[in-house]
């Protein structure tokens, strides 16, 4: 009975070791979400949506929900499919606020993607995004 009480002790130990390292990673990184960019998973992006987003592509703006700015971003991806993602600036306010600045290239020219967004219990929650046609790749 000592030695069952010791391998469920151990494989107990090993569990919450697996769980707790799993756990501590972030979950969502700018790098996820750079590749969902060059995927042009509107399906994927949406999970790094916040609650409510302001979306603005081409002076284009509204308030979405998750699910209203899933669709906003297919159109956007269906009608700009990508050829290539690439983040050019990393910057924060605090380690909560998170802004990245990318050029999101595809057949009909080069935009410049404005990511706002903050972190929540190691999550990158995007609250913000600004899509802008004819910026510089520079």
């Amino acid at each position: 009975m000592k030695k069952l009480l010791q391998i469920a002790a151990l494989l107990l130990l090993i569990y919450s070791y697996a769980f707790a390292k799993t756990s501590t990673e972030p979950l969502d990184s700018i790098e996820e979400i750079v590749s969902v960019f060059q995927s042009g998973s509107s399906k994927e992006l949406a999970k790094f949506f916040d609650q409510g987003i302001d979306i603005n592509i081409n002076g284009n703006q509204g308030d979405y929900s998750r699910s209203q700015a899933e669709l906003v971003m297919r159109d956007f991806f269906r009608k700009f499919p990508p050829m290539g993602f690439q983040l050019v600036h990393k910057g924060s306010n605090s380690d909560q606020v998170i802004n990245y600045i990318g050029n999101y290239e595809s057949e009909d020219g080069v935009f410049r993607v404005f990511i706002r967004g903050k972190r929540e219990e190691g999550e990158i929650k995007v609250y913000s995004l600004d899509i802008v046609k004819g910026a510089n790749k520079n």
